[in-house]
């Protein structure tokens, strides 16, 4: 079985392998280079080859004529000899101040005068405290060297190796943890979802390590927190459902049993009664069907060009007398002027019929309702222009532990009446994905005694419409 860490760490063993070697030649290569180079250096000062050129440039004031001179200087002054092949073992190039070539008897230099390099190489020939020329000293690579010098070149070799192999060894060693540390990230969130796939959604890994590392550890603890709130919500919507079931069919089944014994007569206001709690279970059913159509985004739209103005007013007309039966003010504030939106109105004035629907069930005789219509003017200039609608009520208002659970499914502030007034407890959850899937979005501010404002926001048309449709 292939690991990630066991691939990694052959890999760093690789990189390791390869940069150790090449280090190793080019650092031996050039340690051999340089070492050769001082020796011929060393040998030339030695020789009083640089004295004899000084004293040469004193006496006739030129370079004129050294070349003799530099070419007795090997056998005589320095006793180098010759290598294998007949070359000699240290060559030696005379410069003038300048760096121009005066004499090169074995063609040390390319060019015609000194590099940077070749100058700061050189021995500088000094009089009367200023360098009149420069001599430079090399000796042949492959020359048989001194054995005290060759001894010591190998010497040098052998710990630039040694220091080398010490040096991958430690590198693979620190290239092992490192894997290991890389690798066992991955096998927490292995482990933790392998428990997510055993049903244990409580699960989570820890989120330490690099910071990619600490990304998809924290996106896989969102995930699962996500999944255990969504089965949490399923479970409670399960049972949500059932009891709301229950209520109706106990009323159903009780009522037939009650028939069938004769403790009920057989009736119209008994077969009423029944025919009542059907359609209590006919609208939870619509209305389970609905939320998830919306939910998954399938809810049927026919969007269209309107006025919300007159929406308003239909809506406001259909609740004018039981709010006036309750003593309850219903009024509305809208700018005539209000642009056009693009919505299904018929959806849209559900969502303006549960809303509107919920304030009279909590604003007591003596209060007020206020539909207000408006054009959002706080939002970014880079979203499109919107239109925020909002149900305002003087009720009871509603505690702020409540409120980030209003548009959940089943969810009550006050369970029991809303039953009894024949709520499913969906409706809100319904008006928000009508708003989402519109575009727009959808909220509520209160707080307790203070009444409650429910708003949502709806796109303006990207036309306007004419004076006598609107």
């Amino acid at each position: 079985m292939k690991r990630l860490w066991l691939q990694l760490t052959l890999g760093f063993a690789l990189v390791i392998l390869i940069a150790t070697l090449t280090v190793g030649l080019v650092a031996n290569a050039w340690a051999e280079t340089i070492f050769r180079s001082y020796l011929a250096q060393s040998q030339a000062v030695e020789s009083g080859i640089v004295q004899q050129l000084a004293d040469y440039y004193a006496l006739h004031g030129a370079w004129a004529g050294v070349e003799p001179l530099l070419e007795l200087a090997h056998p005589a002054g320095m006793g180098m000899g010759r290598g294998p092949g007949g070359m000699t073992r240290s060559s030696l190039a005379l410069a003038d101040a300048a760096g121009q070539v005066i004499a090169d008897p074995n063609g040390l230099i390319e060019a015609a005068a000194l590099s940077p390099r070749e100058r700061a190489e050189a021995l500088p020939i000094m009089l009367d405290g200023a360098p009149v020329g420069y001599l430079l000293a090399r000796s042949t690579r492959g020359a048989t060297l001194p054995a005290a010098a060759q001894r010591f070149l190998d010497a040098l070799n052998n710990t630039l190796w040694v220091a080398g192999g010490l040096a991958a060894i430690v590198g693979l060693a620190l290239g092992l943890i490192i894997a290991r540390g890389l690798a066992a990230p991955l096998q927490r969130l292995a482990a933790g979802a392998r428990r997510i796939a055993a049903g244990q959604l409580a699960a989570r890994v820890s989120v330490r390590g690099p910071v990619e590392v600490q990304t998809v550890a924290t996106a896989f603890n969102e995930m699962a927190a996500a999944l255990e709130a969504g089965e949490a919500q399923r479970r409670t919507m399960v049972a949500d459902i059932a009891h709301e079931l229950r209520t109706p069919l106990t009323v159903v089944q009780g009522n037939l049993q009650a028939i069938l014994d004769d403790v009920y007569p057989l009736n119209k206001a008994e077969i009423a009664t029944i025919y009542t709690a059907t359609q209590g279970l006919h609208r939870l059913i619509d209305d389970l069907r609905e939320l998830s159509l919306a939910e998954a985004g399938r809810l049927d739209l026919r969007l269209q060009t309107a006025c919300f103005g007159p929406l308003l007013a239909r809506e406001t007309a259909l609740f004018a007398d039981l709010a006036a039966a309750r003593n309850i003010t219903l009024r509305i504030e809208a700018d005539p002027a209000l642009p056009a939106v693009q919505i299904d109105s018929e959806r849209i004035a559900q969502v303006l019929h549960n809303l509107v629907g919920n304030a009279l069930r909590y604003t007591p005789a003596g209060g007020s309702i206020t539909l207000r219509a408006l054009v959002q003017t706080d939002t970014p200039a880079a979203a499109p222009p919107h239109m925020r609608c909002e149900v305002v009520d003087t009720g009871m208002g509603i505690a702020a532990e409540e409120l980030p659970h209003l548009f959940e499914r089943f969810y009550r502030v006050d369970r029991g009446r809303a039953r009894d007034s024949g709520g499913s407890g969906l409706g809100l959850a319904i008006a928000r994905q009508i708003v989402l899937l519109h575009g727009g979005s959808i909220g509520v501010t209160s707080a307790p005694d203070a009444g409650a404002r429910f708003w949502f926001t709806l796109p303006l048309a990207a036309r306007s419409l004419p004076a006598h449709e609107a």
